[in-house]
């Protein structure tokens, strides 16, 4: 039997928390932008097996869209998202409005993410990260988790909350959660809702192309492997946007096979935006 709690005031969460926090009992913390999926389900499923109780936060942040177009059409499914929650116990849904996340009298203050903002995403979604930065820290501030799980589908994303993380200061402990992927191998996404039956089928020469650069990395140095994952990518539908494999901390292009690497992925489907990774 399922105990969600459906909350949108932060000084109500707050309270909430507070009386939870008081009885010794631990919180883990999901922040989503709702459209929720079985990935998302998964996160929340070990956060609860993790914690005696999940917040699980659902807002469309509009401080890390650089394009309205995108912001305007992303999914809004509360009615469905609680239904997905339905079967997790001790389940808290917090759906803040902009002002409880963005207060005028705001602590926040930026630092410099160095490469981090400024290569894969970051170099097409100039100030993405930047609004990630923002809204998490300040969801961290109000939720104050023991833990907090985020899907390595947003492998860059999951890099620069955790710089956020130690440079704040944040007694958070930080888990990644495997890509949940369809029986097709098409990562779960909130976009993949925007996506026809035929777009769905195009959008898989995206895991394809990551399942060729695994299978190849040996046989190639890493920029000739990039060239022919590419090649590969162009017998497909989808427009690349960008294809490259880098080190899995710095997110710096790499030269040899020395470090531990990532290929991440970057494509439109029809006017949908994919991405993807694959850890090598």
């Amino acid at each position: 039997m399922s105990t969600i709690q459906f909350i949108q005031r932060k000084e109500d969460l707050k309270s909430v928390l507070f009386k939870i926090k008081s009885s010794g009992k631990t919180i883990g913390f999901v922040p989503t932008m709702g459209a929720l999926h079985k990935g998302h389900k998964a996160l929340v499923d070990r956060a609860s097996r993790e914690n005696d109780v999940v917040v699980v936060s659902i807002f469309v942040n509009p401080t890390q869209f650089n394009n309205k177009e995108d912001l305007a059409l992303y999914p809004k499914t509360i009615d469905a998202d609680l239904e997905l929650l339905n079967s997790i116990e001790n389940v808290v849904v917090f759906v803040p409005s902009v002002i409880d996340i963005y207060p005028e009298n705001s602590r926040f203050e930026p630092f410099d993410l160095g490469i981090l903002d400024k290569v894969l995403e970051g170099k097409y979604r100039p100030g993405h990260f930047k609004g990630v930065v923002h809204v998490v820290h300040n969801l961290f501030e109000i939720v104050q988790p023991e833990k907090a799980y985020f899907g390595q589908k947003d492998f860059q994303q999951l890099a620069v909350i955790r710089k956020m993380n130690t440079h704040y200061g944040f007694p958070i402990e930080i888990i990644a959660c495997e890509t949940l992927r369809e029986d097709s191998g098409l990562a779960m996404s909130s976009r993949n809702m925007r996506l026809s039956e035929q777009e769905k089928k195009d959008a898989l020469i995206i895991w394809n192309t990551l399942l060729f650069v695994k299978e190849n990395y040996n046989n190639f140095s890493p920029q000739d492997l990039i060239k022919e994952a590419k090649a590969f990518f162009e017998s497909g539908n989808l427009m690349l946007e960008y294809l490259d494999i880098v080190d899995v901390e710095s997110l710096e292009m790499i030269e040899n096979w020395i470090s531990p690497s990532v290929c991440c992925i970057a494509a439109y489907c029809g006017n949908v935006r994919l991405i993807d990774n694959l850890l090598l």
